[in-house]
């Protein structure tokens, strides 16, 4: 029994009904099971683990510097150039 309106709550009031009534109401509904949600289908042509088809897995960050970089600058770093108290950027400072 689903569909229940005021006046069928009060027959059951005066019945006496209204307590099993609603105890049989909680017990349907904790034994009312849910199927689990259907996961969507895979796309054709899908292989666990690997990446899809068509694409490949990024490329490896470029580097930026240069191993003849890294050495300039720390020539720079030891002359003291670019540092705060050298304002003209000479080294000399």
């Amino acid at each position: 029994m689903t569909d229940f309106d005021a006046s069928d709550i009060a027959a059951m009031r005066r019945e006496g009904d209204l307590r099993s009534f609603l105890r049989d109401q909680l017990r349907a509904g904790r034994t009312k099971t849910t199927a689990p949600p259907v996961p969507p289908p895979k796309p054709p042509g899908h292989r666990p683990g690997h990446w899809p088809t068509g694409t490949r897995p990024p490329d490896p960050r470029p580097t930026r510097h240069t191993a003849a970089d890294w050495q300039q600058e720390l020539d720079r770093y030891r002359t003291g150039q670019g540092h705060d108290n050298d304002p003209c950027h000479c080294g000399n400072c």
